[in-house]
């Protein structure tokens, strides 16, 4: 339960929200079909509150989730706006490796690089055949080699 309690706790949210909004549409419904001089019938009502609620959802929650969903997808294929970070962490990484990884750094490098890296359309690292990519930790020894030598 922990684990889906966000889900959990949206559900309750939506399914307490639906049941007041058809609820109180009720009310109104019957309040207008009284004004005309009618009696309510289910029929109508469940026309006329379909269409709201349909209404409702066409301009609130289909755009918010055009707006999740189509962020995630730019997220995803790696728009220049979602890679900013993600390059300064990877160059950062390679830095490590070639400091402590030796003459096999160049290797494991290009190994993870081939295994990981998106294709088909999806966007490449920027930077990654940059100088300062490439030669990043070369001249810095090794924390065990460093110690040896003192």
């Amino acid at each position: 339960m922990k684990r889906y309690a966000y889900a959990w706790i949206t559900l309750a949210f939506f399914l307490i929200s639906f049941g007041l909004h058809w609820l109180f549409g009720w009310y109104a419904f019957v309040d207008e079909a009284r004004e005309h001089g009618q009696s309510p019938e289910l029929s109508g009502y469940l026309a006329e509150m379909g269409r709201d609620t349909f209404e409702n959802w066409q301009s609130e929650f289909l755009q918010l989730i055009w707006q999740v969903v189509g962020l995630a997808y730019f997220l995803y294929i790696g728009s220049p706006a979602s890679k900013e970070n993600d390059d300064r962490l990877e160059a950062k990484i390679d830095a490590l490796l070639r400091m402590n990884g030796g003459e096999k750094a160049e290797a494991l490098i290009d190994e993870i690089d081939r295994h990981y890296l998106r294709t088909g359309g999806h966007a490449r690292p920027h930077g990654h055949e940059a100088e300062l990519a490439k030669s990043a930790g070369r001249g810095v020894p090794h924390v065990a080699a460093a110690g040896q030598a003192g």
